[in-house]
Parts: C-alpha cells; sequence; structure tokens
C-alpha cells in the first residue's frame, strides 16, 4: 500500500477537527505535520484543539507547530461567534497532553519542503497566512509540495462573512491573494461546496453520532455550529473543513472543476470575494476551482471514519 504524506496547516476548531480526524483515521495517509494559524480561535486555543484532536484519535506523535497569531496586515476577527469560544462547541474534552513543538509554523513548513520537495501534499484549511508568510521567504515553497488542496473562497459569489466572502479568505485577503498568484499546483474547495454538499441534516448527524466515540466527538463539538447554520437558513451543521480533506484525500469524488485566474477583493464590500479575470489576454489560470462533488461519497467516508474504534 502506498502511503500519502500530508502537511495540514489549520486553525483548529470544530469543522478542522473532524476534517483532521479524516486524515487521522485514513490507512492510507501519515500526517507529516500539523500547523496552525490563528483564524476561528485565538493561535493557543487553535493549538489546543489540533493537539486535542489528534489525541482522540491516537495520533499524539503527530507534529504540531504554532504559527502566525494574526493576518498580514490586519487586526485578528475570529468567527468564535460560529464555532464557540472554545471553538469545540463547549464540549467536554479532556485537556491536550502536551505543547506544541518548539519550531515555529513558517519555518517547519519551509524546513519540510526543502528536505523532502516533492513528497508532501499541503492541505489548508484556515486564514493563508502561515503560507504567504513561507512564500515571502521561499517563492517556489509551494512548488515543492505534491499538489495544494485549499478550503477557501466562495467561487459562486455566495458570502459566509458578508455579501460574497468566504471567512479564511476574508480573514487575511492579503495573504490569500499572494498564495493565489504563487506558483504551484493548486485546487480550491469553496463554501459552495460545503453549503451544497457537506450539510448534515438532523437524520445524518444522529447517524453521525451513532458511529461509535469519533462519530460523537464530531458531533458534539460542533453544536455551536449546528444551531449557527440552522439560524442562517441551512438544514443542519456544514462541513466545510471536512469536505476539503475529503477531496484531498480522494479527488474522484469531484464531478466538476474548471481552471480559473482568481484574484481576491481587499476591501469592502467585496473583501474576501474570489473574483474570476476571463480577459481574453488576461495571464494563465492560477488555479483549479471544484463546483461540484458526490455528496453521498464524502458522506460515508465521514461515517466510515468515525466507525474506527482507536485505542
Amino acid at each position: 500500500m502506498t502511503i500519502r504524506s500530508l502537511v495540514v496547516d489549520t486553525d483548529t476548531a470544530s469543522d478542522d477537527a473532524v476534517a483532521l480526524v479524516l486524515a487521522a483515521l485514513d490507512p492510507t495517509v501519515e500526517i507529516r505535520m500539523v500547523t496552525v494559524v490563528a483564524g476561528n480561535v485565538p493561535l493557543e486555543l487553535a493549538v489546543r484543539n489540533a493537539i486535542t484532536t489528534l489525541d482522540v484519535v491516537d495520533k499524539g506523535s503527530v507534529p504540531v507547530h504554532a504559527g502566525a497569531k494574526r493576518p498580514l496586515k490586519r487586526p485578528l476577527e475570529t468567527a468564535q461567534f460560529v464555532h464557540g469560544e472554545d471553538g469545540m462547541g463547549s464540549a467536554d474534552l479532556p485537556l491536550p497532553t502536551r505543547g506544541p513543538d518548539s519550531e515555529d509554523a513558517v519555518e517547519a513548513l519551509l524546513r519540510v519542503s526543502t528536505d523532502e520537495p516533492g513528497r508532501h501534499t499541503l492541505v489548508t484549511l484556515g486564514p493563508l497566512t502561515n503560507i504567504a508568510l513561507a512564500l515571502r521567504e521561499e517563492p517556489r515553497f509551494l512548488s515543492r509540495f505534491v499538489h495544494t488542496f485549499l478550503m477557501a473562497g466562495s467561487p459562486d459569489g455566495v458570502g459566509n462573512v458578508n455579501a460574497l466572502g468566504e471567512y479564511n479568505v476574508w480573514a487575511d485577503p492579503e495573504a490569500a491573494t499572494n498564495v493565489f498568484a504563487a506558483d504551484g499546483d493548486k485546487t480550491m474547495i469553496g463554501w459552495n461546496i460545503s453549503r451544497t454538499y457537506a450539510v448534515m441534516a438532523p437524520e445524518e448527524t444522529d447517524l453521525l453520532r451513532g458511529c461509535g466515540p469519533i462519530g460523537r466527538f464530531a458531533v458534539e463539538i460542533n453544536a455551536d455550529v449546528d444551531r449557527y447554520c440552522r439560524d442562517n437558513g441551512l438544514a443542519g451543521m456544514d462541513l466545510p473543513d471536512p469536505v476539503a480533506m475529503a477531496v484531498a484525500l480522494d479527488e474522484s469524488i469531484v464531478t466538476s472543476s474548471t481552471d480559473e485566474r482568481l484574484v481576491v477583493g481587499l476591501d469592502e464590500p467585496t473583501r474576501g470575494a474570489v473574483l474570476p479575470d476571463r480577459r481574453l489576454d488576461a495571464a494563465r489560470p492560477n488555479i483549479r476551482v471544484v463546483w461540484a462533488i458526490d455528496e453521498a461519497a464524502f458522506k460515508n467516508r465521514l461515517y466510515d471514519a468515525c466507525r474506527i474504534r482507536v485505542s
């Protein structure tokens, strides 16, 4: 069996945690490291949540590196109003067994990409600050990964922070601008995919809870997300980071995608928007955009992962 190596950059709150579960419990995958950025919650909470999640799935040996505490040019604006003050729905969780590794996240990203080029796939689940800082040091940074999968953007123009902006891009649009423009193969799985294909209706949430201890963990940490989504017109909690991770783990679930050249809105009312540049004289595409996935395949992968017993 060929084992794929993932590097995961995350602002760990409840949906990020479920994405980590999917990767950690996939027998064909090794998580090389987790790097953490401020976003959904402040950095210290995001680090704690990442380590707690890895402990839950018996992956406590995975290195965890703390990175940027704020966006490149803006103050940090968290999404605790969605995920809860602790980012994990105030679930009754064990304390993390350790702190982060001493090496800074950006230094760790640069090291692993330089020492082991062409080996790892990069998956980003939060604001792109750490990635932009790595690119500042090494413009070829993304080219040293097999591929980069980004949970970022809302290419159909329906935002979740303002009219057009998806949170991860909105939180640090300058970082997103730099990442989108960088060399290297990239795939964007945006909020359009989550709200269309990754909403868990009540009966699906019940099924997930019934999968066992990991399923209960996934549901309980998303309790605040579930309430927020219901209050804002969805049938239940949506899972943007898990569906992005599912694409990274198995691209065959993608049923429609296009290569686009995207630019990022920096100021209101378009802050966080990802806008297509389709002029005839525009430069080549800079990112692959996913437009549709196999919903059943994604949800079955989630259920199967949450049925796995860990020690």
